[in-house]
């Protein structure tokens, strides 16, 4: 029994001299893992860096080739710069080597400028939201172009509401309270810092779906109907609207009222 009893012993502490040395070799295997990792990583890092690099030369290269087509044509110029978005690179605030020699970001810039003085002039009118495609039959209008300085053709380029958006995004980082938002069927621009909440958004929409009745227009019955809302919620979201002056109040002989969204009115209304 009392050999029986040593061997048990001995057992017991060449186990725990095992359990010991395989903590000493994880701790070993971890620290080897954590420094391949790393290594790894780098790599990793150097690999997608040089990717980058290459994706930006390849696009560069593209916009030699392409230079006419990027600078006059608007619908090409969209597709560019969907591109160059994907690929992170940001053509519009770089001044340095090609890209500044392209010139987008002058552009941009003018485009910006006048974007903004149409919002700011229309906004007694429209409470400060106005329909991206109002704001370019206006510069239309006015036989706004713009010709990149480098051009190697004397023909101004032409924008397109695409580029009016683009615009407002510049105008939009410089914390002007400029940005555009969808509603329904239009991209409308809003130059005031007064932020729209679900429900005028609701209202807005509403007013562009013409099946009840005038496009622009709407009633409380209108919105009672198609957004199940009780009176109350709709005279507070119009009340709200009406104070920024983006909604104007009609009544007519009968008492009725209705509700007209200057933002939304076409020449044919």
């Amino acid at each position: 029994l009392k050999a029986k009893r040593r061997i048990t012993r001995s057992n017991v502490v060449s186990t725990m001299a095992h359990r010991r040395r395989g903590v000493g070799v994880g701790r070993a295997g971890a620290a080897a893992y954590k420094k391949k990792a790393e290594e790894l990583n780098a790599v990793n890092l150097e690999s997608a860096m040089e990717t980058v690099q290459k994706l930006e030369t390849k696009l560069s290269d593209f916009a030699k080739v392409h230079k006419n087509e990027i600078q006059l044509d608007p619908a090409f110029r969209a597709k560019f710069l969907q591109m160059c978005a994907l690929l992170g690179v940001d053509i519009l605030s770089s001044e340095k080597g090609f890209w500044g020699k392209l010139g987008m970001g002058d552009f941009f810039y003018e485009l910006s400028v006048k974007v903004a003085e149409v919002c700011l002039a229309s906004r007694s009118r429209n409470g400060g939201i106005i329909r991206v495609g109002e704001v370019n039959e206006i510069l239309s209008q006015r036989g706004t172009r713009f010709k990149f300085a480098d051009s190697s053709k004397s023909k101004k380029t032409s924008y397109s509401d695409d580029d009016i958006i683009t615009a407002v995004k510049k105008l939009s980082a410089l914390g002007s309270g400029f940005r555009t938002v969808t509603v329904g069927r239009s991209v409308m621009i809003i130059s005031v810092p007064e932020e729209l909440d679900g429900d005028h958004m609701q209202i807005l929409n509403l007013a562009q779906d013409d099946s009840h009745g005038s496009y622009g227009v709407i009633t409380i019955r209108d919105i009672k109907a198609k957004l199940s809302w009780d009176e109350d919620r709709c005279e507070r979201a119009l009340q709200k609207l009406m104070g920024k002056g983006m909604v104007w109040l009609d009544i007519n002989n009968d008492g009725k009222k209705s509700y007209w969204f200057p933002s939304l009115w076409k020449k044919n209304t």
